[in-house]
């Protein structure tokens, strides 16, 4: 009886420990320019399955997220954003994903903050 209660209580350690170490935050750098490329992005993320958070940063690009580490990764995160025509340093939006974006939305040609004309 000893032995089994020893052993349900490192199993039950086990997978607490297991639980608290699912969650992964990540920060990088996504180019945009507005609260439409805000929304835009943010979206992208949390349709990606095990995204828990996404938080675009208008002025800086900054992206943070909160992701399960066991359903998903970074480059699957970054295919997402690149496929709605968003670059990131490791991926570039497609010239077909990029011209679906609105016009104001054309980082590439204007890199300036345009959150303050529109939401």
């Amino acid at each position: 009886m000893k032995k089994l209660i020893l052993f349900l209580g490192v199993a039950l350690m086990a997978l607490t420990t297991t639980a608290q170490d699912k969650n992964k935050k990540l920060n990088f750098e996504v180019n945009g320019k507005c609260g439409m490329c805000k929304a835009r992005i943010e979206k992208a993320c949390l349709n990606v399955k095990g995204v828990k958070y996404a938080s675009w940063d208008i002025p800086t690009h900054e992206l943070s997220l909160i992701i399960d580490e066991r359903k998903t990764n970074s480059m699957e995160i970054k295919s997402a954003i690149a496929a709605v025509g968003h670059d990131s340093k490791e991926l570039k939006a497609t010239e077909e994903a990029y011209a679906k974006i609105h016009p104001c939305c054309k980082y590439r040609e204007d890199n300036t903050d345009d959150s303050k004309h529109h939401d």
